[in-house]
């Protein structure tokens, strides 16, 4: 898949893909229909996710949505039958786009950066708080509104949003279903940067390459530390700063930001 603005997607949508260089776009490209999530999309935002993690050249990711809006959310109709089910909408051993560390799933490993823009309902929340950082454009609307459908959010919005913004401004938000601007998800921990509109991708861009210029074994290894910390508390993760440390000290990177820094350059970081 690559990813082509001007190739008109199937009716289902699609989730396209372009590298570059150290980088993996993932577009979400459904725009005729706000970019409403089918199970085609999931199943293929599955497999661009376990892209990123599999392919040694590819350090960070960048999420983001054709169109006007990031997502509106579900398809309901097409979705709802696997909701009654209780079935995943994506195939087991891939890496799993919301992060929830459901048995038979991966976790992904490497930094993903999302921008949004427009309707950013539902879904288009919880993929945002799945990744580590997000960069939203100054038009975002959005809703956590699944009690107004008569669902709740069970990609992770009841976990991450009290974790980021507190337990009476998660409430606030999900309870009441109501909708909200960029400079509240700021004022909330929800997004990290607020840029105007049309701007988001290319900030997006910009941090990755950022990330993805850093040594990747401490990256991979100082994101898993920090997500430790908040799932299983300080003390879990603070037990790990001695083994870790020794690991990634004797790593050729370690030996190369320390020739960097003598020299007085720019580290060549190959991720061994």
């Amino acid at each position: 898949m690559t990813l082509m603005e001007n190739a008109s997607p199937p009716a289902e949508g699609t989730i396209r893909t372009e590298r570059r260089g150290p980088l993996l776009l993932v577009g979400i490209d459904r725009p005729a229909k706000r970019n409403g999530f089918t199970p085609r999309m999931f199943r293929e935002l599955a497999q661009a996710y376990t892209l990123l993690d599999d392919d040694a050249e590819l350090r960070a990711g960048v999420l983001h949505a054709l169109g006007d809006h990031f997502t509106a959310g579900l398809d309901l109709p097409s979705i709802a039958p696997f909701m009654q089910k209780g079935e995943k909408l994506w195939p087991a051993g891939l890496v799993e786009p919301l992060d929830l560390g459901s048995p038979g799933y991966r976790r992904r490993t490497k930094p993903m950066v999302v921008a949004v823009q427009g309707i950013t309902f539902t879904l288009g929340i919880e993929l945002m708080l799945a990744a580590d950082i997000v960069v939203a454009a100054d038009d975002c609307r959005f809703s956590q509104l699944e009690v107004k459908r008569g669902i709740m959010a069970t990609g992770g919005a009841t976990l991450r949003m009290a974790e980021r913004a507190g337990v009476g401004n998660a409430l606030l938000h999900l309870l009441t279903g109501d909708e909200f601007g960029a400079a509240e998800a700021l004022r909330l921990n929800f997004v990290q940067k607020v840029v105007p509109a049309g701007r988001q991708l290319e900030e997006a861009i910009r941090i990755a390459e950022a990330v993805a210029a850093q040594a990747p074994l401490a990256v991979v290894a100082t994101r898993a530390n920090a997500r430790k910390a908040v799932e299983d508390g300080p003390l879990a993760a603070m037990a790990e700063f001695v083994t870790v440390q020794q690991r990634l000290s004797r790593s050729e990177d370690a030996a190369e930001g320390v020739r960097s820094f003598i020299e007085k350059r720019a580290a060549r970081f190959s991720g061994r």
